[in-house]
């Protein structure tokens, strides 16, 4: 594919601009890439506090995750535009999956040996869940909100009227699976352990679904930032340049994933902060700092239907394949098949990640966000985020979670109308009849203006 088949702004072409972002992104990974190769082999290295193992490592797993994603969206003009957005946004949350692996194999560890998954004071299980239930609830509190608050906020600069972000009726693939997806994860806080039945479960949503999008005829993607850049080589050399990225990250993740878990436990243990809610919020943070970045760039040109998308699709791979192989990690490193370990807490925690999920998929029944749902969602995050950081353990996450549930019971009530087609499309309409914009009508994609007037074109 050359150049002028690939949708890109000016802007993103800046190759000197581009140049310095891959050599930052790289620069950053090579402290954390040493330090990793040379604890375990004895060769010379500097000695780290613990938060300054935390940092060097955490940027390491930043750096890489950034190479990850500019690879992945290369590899997408490769592939059909429904598997691009699900490769990406697979591949975008790989360093989520390597430090929620690191918990889960220590607590099978522990398991093995002690009985228990406590290994002193720490419990890598409960671990593994706040890495886990941080990452599915910053998705949506922050990046599904992200794409429509600053998409209006460049409107209104602009002077034009700004409304919410209607997503393409295609789009109603990855909100349908979201859905099964989510009404199943509402039985998880009914349980004492993420069982390999679970697995089994959520395994075969995400490979229903990755079947189901593999059918989307191939689109012209529209990139930005470096990979805008990268998109302009030959094509042999542009396939040689994301091959060597995702195996340099890979290695890099390897390598770093463990010391950043190590570190953020021990910072917290040392700043007198609970690890659990380092491990919960300030992980996925980093891990998930590009995909946010990338999704925030593309409402910033007013491409929101393909950075909403993107974030959607993620959520989808998050619920499905994410939890459901931490049990199979758990059950490798134990030895056993009791499944992962949930506590009374966790069961909170995953209840209000359930809850919120719920929310987020009543939100999208019309395919549309509007400012005040974004709103909506990014003000019941923070409010969660506060009580988890001001009062641990509080039961107001429950009572926060019962209002989710509440929420979305009056929206799927309000849209219950729309459940039906949305259904039936995400399942069995032929992807030529959801790709069709003659057809889609008002919900092709885009950015919605407010109503009684005409909607803005969005282009980059």
């Amino acid at each position: 594919m050359h150049l002028a088949e690939v949708g890109t702004c000016d802007a993103c072409l800046r190759s000197g601009r581009q140049r310095l972002n891959v050599g930052l992104a790289l620069g950053v990974t090579l402290p954390g890439a040493y330090l990793g190769l040379a604890l375990p082999t004895g060769l010379p290295h500097p000695e780290l506090t613990p938060p300054l193992e935390a940092l060097v490592f955490g940027l390491a797993v930043v750096g890489a995750a950034f190479l990850l994603s500019w690879a992945a969206e290369l590899a997408a003009l490769e592939i059909s535009a429904g598997l691009a957005i699900a490769v990406l946004a697979l591949v975008a949350v790989l360093p989520e999956y390597a430090v929620d692996f690191v918990f889960a194999w220590r607590g099978g560890n522990a398991v093995q040996a002690n009985g228990t998954c406590e290994q002193g004071d720490q419990d890598p299980c409960s671990l593994a869940l706040a890495n886990m239930t941080g990452a599915n609830r910053l998705l949506i509190g922050i990046g599904w909100a992200l794409v429509v608050l600053l998409a209006w906020f460049r409107l209104r600069r602009q002077g034009r009227p700004g409304g919410g972000v209607q997503l393409p009726r295609s789009s109603a693939v990855e909100v349908t699976y979201l859905a099964l997806a989510t009404l199943y994860s509402l039985t998880l806080p009914l349980k004492r352990t993420i069982t390999l039945v679970d697995m089994v479960v959520l395994v075969a949503i995400f490979v229903a679904y990755t079947l189901r999008i593999a059918k989307a005829a191939p689109e012209e993607p529209n990139l930005v930032g470096p990979s805008a850049w990268l998109a302009t080589l030959a094509p042999r050399r542009r396939r040689e340049t994301y091959l060597s990225f995702f195996g340099f990250a890979a290695v890099v993740i390897l390598l770093s994933a463990e010391h950043f878990a190590d570190g953020l436990v021990q910072t917290g243990e040392a700043l007198g902060i609970s690890p659990f809610f380092l491990v919960q919020w300030l992980a996925p943070l980093a891990s998930e700092a590009p995909e946010l970045l990338v999704a925030g760039l593309y409402a910033w040109h007013l491409n929101t239907t393909n950075g909403l998308s993107t974030l959607v699709s993620s959520k989808v791979n998050q619920w499905t394949l994410l939890v459901g192989t931490l049990p199979l990690v758990f059950t490798v490193a134990s030895g056993t098949a009791t499944g992962l370990p949930i506590g009374a807490a966790q069961r909170e925690e995953l209840l209000l990640t359930a809850a919120q999920s719920l929310f987020a998929v009543a939100v999208l029944v019309n395919l549309e966000i509007s400012v005040r749902e974004a709103a909506a969602l990014s003000g019941l995050f923070l409010t969660q985020f506060a009580i988890a950081a001001l009062v641990p353990g509080s039961t107001e996450l429950v009572v926060l979670g019962i209002a989710y549930l509440a929420l979305a019971a009056v929206l799927l009530l309000r849209g219950r109308r729309r459940i039906g087609p949305l259904l039936r499309d995400g399942l069995l309409t032929p992807y030529p009849q959801l790709q069709d914009r003659r057809r889609a009508g008002p919900g092709a994609g885009g950015h919605r203006a407010p109503p009684g007037r005409e909607r803005p074109e969005a282009s980059p």
